[in-house]
C-alpha cells in the first residue's frame, strides 16, 4: 500500500492515548491507573481500531490491495468476472458381460485412503456405453465436484459408486485432466491489469486473448492472425497446468468467441473473421540420463524430483519461449541434491541440442529414464 494519508498516520493506541493525555491540564493526575487515564484508555483503543478499519476500507478500494469479493466488485467495473471452477474430464473402461449397457450418470470413484483420511474422488459417466463382444466399453466421465482435485493419474479410478449387475471392473487407462479451481486473486488481478493496460479493441490480437482468458479453465492463449489466410483467426489454448486444453474447454471457448464459425459475429468476435479454437499440440520432451547418486538416494526418488523440476521449467516456457534448452534441463539435474553427477544426458534422443517448439505447440514432459 502507498503512503497512508496524514489522518491515518500515527494512529496506534499508544500514540492516540498520549495525545489525549497531553491535552489534560498538568495539575490533574493523569498517571496510569488514575481516573483520567482509565477514562481515556478505552477511547484510545476504539479510535485506533477505527483507524485500522479505515485503512482496510482504503485498501479494498484499489485492485492491487483488494481481495476476494472486494476484488470481484473492483474488476466488475471493467466487465471482468472471476472464472468458475472447471470439472476434470476423462474416460473410463468398463469390463463385464458382453452387451451390458452402462447408463449415463453412472458413478465411479477413486478409493478412499483410510490411512491419510483422504476421501474418494467421484465421477459420473457423461454418455451411455454398451460393452462389446469382448465385454469392454469406454465411456466419458466428469468429476462431480469441479476443481483441480479431480485431475488424477491413470489407473486410480477402480470403484463403482453405482453398482451395476454384470459390470465386474472399471478403470481409467489414461489420466483424468482439465480440472481447475476457481480463479485465484492473483490470476484475476493479472487479467484485470491486462484489460486496463492493454486495451483490446475492434477485434485486435489483444482482445482475442482477453476473450479466451475469460473462459473457465483456460491457462494460456496464443493467437495466430491470418491463420488460414485473410479473414481467419486461429487461437490455441492451454489449460491451467500448461497442457493442451481439454475438448470441453476448447468447445466452451469456441461457443463464447465464435460459435457459428461463419463470420456472422454471433459470439464475442466481430462480424467478418472466422475464428477457430484449438488445443495446443503437445510436444513430449523425453529424457534419458545416467546418474551418480549420493549414498542412500534411490533412483525412484530422484526420478520423481527430475520430473517435478523439468515440468516446472516447461511450464515457464509454455506460449512464452519456443526453445527448450538442453542446458536448462541439465541445470535441473544439478539442482537436485542427491545427484552428485550425471552423464549421457539425452533429450529426445539427442545430446546437447535444443528442442525447437513451433507456434501452437507446447512442450510437456514425456518419458524419463534414469539409470546408474
Amino acid at each position: 500500500m502507498a503512503n497512508l494519508p496524514l489522518f491515518l498516520q500515527n494512529q496506534t493506541e499508544d500514540e492516540i492515548m498520549q495525545r489525549m493525555l497531553d491535552r489534560v491540564p498538568t495539575d490533574i493526575d493523569k498517571s496510569e491507573g488514575s481516573f483520567i487515564w482509565d477514562a481515556q484508555a478505552p477511547v484510545a483503543f476504539l479510535l485506533s481500531e477505527a483507524a485500522i478499519w479505515a485503512q482496510q476500507v482504503l485498501e479494498r478500494g484499489f485492485a492491487s490491495t483488494a481481495f476476494g469479493e472486494y476484488l470481484d466488485l473492483r474488476v466488475a467495473e471493467h466487465g471482468l468476472t472471476r472464472r468458475a471452477a472447471v470439472a476434470a474430464v476423462g474416460n473410463v473402461q468398463f469390463t463385464g458381460t458382453p452387451g451390458k449397457t452402462v447408463p449415463v450418470g453412472t458413478g465411479v470413484a477413486t478409493p478412499a485412503d483410510e490411512v491419510s483420511g483422504e476421501s474418494s474422488i467421484e465421477y459420473v459417466t457423461a454418455a451411455e456405453v454398451t460393452l462389446n463382444d469382448e465385454g469392454v466399453g469406454v465411456a466419458p466421465i466428469r468429476a462431480v465436484v469441479p476443481g483441480k482435485a479431480g485431475n488424477v493419474p491413470a489407473g486410480v479410478i477402480d470403484v463403482m459408486s453405482t453398482p451395476i449387475s454384470g459390470i465386474s471392473a472399471v478403470t481409467n487407462l489414461e489420466p483424468v485432466t482439465g480440472g481447475a479451481d476457481i480463479e485465484s486473486d492473483e490470476s484475476l488481478l493479472e487479467r484485470f491489469y491486462s484489460r486496463v493496460r492493454n486495451q483490446g479493441t475492434s477485434g485486435n490480437k489483444a482482445q482475442y486473448i482477453q476473450w479466451a482468458n475469460e473462459v473457465p479453465g483456460v491457462g494460456g492463449v496464443q493467437v495466430s492472425p491470418l491463420w488460414k489466410g485473410p479473414g481467419t483467426v486461429g487461437i490455441y489454448l492451454l489449460d491451467m497446468d500448461k497442457r493442451a486444453a481439454s475438448p470441453e474447454i476448447v468447445q466452451n471457448a469456441q461457443e463464447y468467441i465464435d460459435p457459428t464459425m461463419d463470420g456472422q459475429g454471433e459470439g464475442q468476435a466481430p462480424a467478418g473473421p472466422i475464428v477457430t479454437i484449438m488445443a495446443a499440440e503437445e510436444v513430449p520432451i523425453n529424457i534419458s540420463v545416467q546418474l551418480t547418486l549420493a549414498a542412500g538416494a534411490t533412483l525412484n526418488d530422484v526420478k520423481t524430483q527430475i520430473e517435478s523440476g523439468v515440468t516446472a521449467y516447461l511450464k515457464l516456457l509454455a506460449f512464452v519461449d519456443l526453445l527448450v534448452r538442453f542446458t536448462r534441463i541439465a541445470a535441473v539435474l544439478l539442482d537436485i541434491p542427491p545427484i552428485i553427477d550425471y552423464s549421457d544426458l539425452m533429450v529426445n534422443g539427442a545430446s546437447d541440442i535444443n528442442i525447437q517448439i513451433s507456434p501452437g505447440q507446447v512442450a510437456v514432459l514425456g518419458a524419463v529414464e534414469v539409470y546408474e
